[in-house]
């Protein structure tokens, strides 16, 4: 196949591709930033390589087009989001004109869960299928929640049930570093008495006031299990309960790895393992994502928690191209 990845990233595409057992005659990578380059050059020296896309026109057929254009604009985690009009997530744009101009047979669009309804219904109208909400807790011990607009036909796999405490590294193989010395205030039991397990119907009747839909552990009291992805909240570190400071049990799933969070817990999320509180490392994060050992080795501890937080999954993205044949794909139904 000669594929096309457009915001490229640190070659996640790459990796799934070779995980499906595709064979890629020629893969063009579309990427900018530094470092991400860097890890990529590093692990797959031999792919094509264009910088930026706003400048990029294709030359002939792609049997593949794939790339998560930026969320930034888009995700919740930004106060007053702009959504595709703004400065990152509008290049999304460059993407449909590519698409537009090198016709590819197959194609994968990658963002955020938590966009606006009307960006989400603007891609929806452009890409002409309706997105599938996948989250790789799934297929891996993190949770997280992103679109795929593709014209792959694929199915959601079962839950693969692998939890953090399937994918910490030894103690001792851990760099004092990542540990948090700052007093800990556990979660009050009476406040979490229920362990959710699952629920009935979709999951946003759930989330608006599905109380009935819900179902709980008759055992267990607390900690809390949540309903999305399986995080356990044990509490929290300092004063304040956010994103930054919140603590989890290693029997559930980790937070979404984020590339743009600032201190403390806020890349990584911050996990109670025995009396130690603390931070994932660059290589627990790499599986998280589904990478090789010190794939992204060489470059900053900070920035490889940045290009891992911008990364592909690349057990979601192997299970999408495991749908793939070579045959053309059957027409899809215009999009209302």
């Amino acid at each position: 196949m000669n594929v096309l990845s457009l915001f490229d990233g640190i070659s996640c595409a790459c990796v799934a591709l070779e995980r499906a057992g595709i064979t890629v005659k020629s893969y063009t990578a579309v990427e900018i930033e530094k470092n991400a380059i860097a890890v990529s050059q590093k692990n797959y020296p031999e792919i094509i390589r264009h910088g930026d896309v706003r400048t990029f026109h294709p030359k002939g057929h792609y049997d593949l087009l794939i790339g998560g254009s930026p969320c930034t604009d888009l995700s919740i985690a930004k106060k007053d989001r702009r959504g595709l009009e703004g400065d990152q997530s509008s290049l999304f744009w460059e993407y449909v004109r590519i698409k537009k101009e090198c016709e590819p047979t197959w194609f994968i669009l990658e963002n955020v869960a938590s966009m606006p309804k009307k960006d989400r219904d603007i891609i929806t109208g452009e890409m002409g299928v309706e997105p599938v909400m996948f989250n790789a807790s799934l297929v891996s011990a993190q949770s997280r929640k992103r679109l795929f607009w593709t014209n792959i036909p694929f199915e959601l796999p079962d839950d693969k049930g692998i939890t953090l405490k399937d994918i910490l590294q030894p103690d001792g193989d851990v760099d004092e570093r990542m540990i948090v010395k700052k007093s800990y205030t556990p979660t009050p039991n009476k406040k979490h008495e229920f362990v959710q397990v699952g629920y009935f119907g979709a999951e946003n009747q759930c989330k608006v006031g599905g109380q009935a839909l819900r179902i709980y552990d008759a055992e267990a009291k607390a900690p809390c299990l949540s309903s999305v992805g399986h995080l356990i909240k044990m509490g929290h570190i300092g004063n304040s309960d956010n994103q930054a400071t919140r603590v989890y049990d290693p029997e559930g799933k980790s937070c979404t790895l984020s590339a743009n969070g600032g201190g403390g817990g806020a890349k990584t999320g911050l996990y109670k393992k025995e009396d130690k509180i603390r931070k994932l490392t660059p290589i627990e994060c790499e599986r998280l994502q589904g990478l090789p050992d010190n794939y992204t080795e060489g470059i900053a501890m900070t920035n490889r928690y940045k290009c891992l937080g911008n990364a592909f999954n690349v057990d979601v993205v192997c299970c999408i191209l495991s749908g793939l044949t070579l045959q053309p794909p059957e027409p899809h139904r215009p999009v209302p």
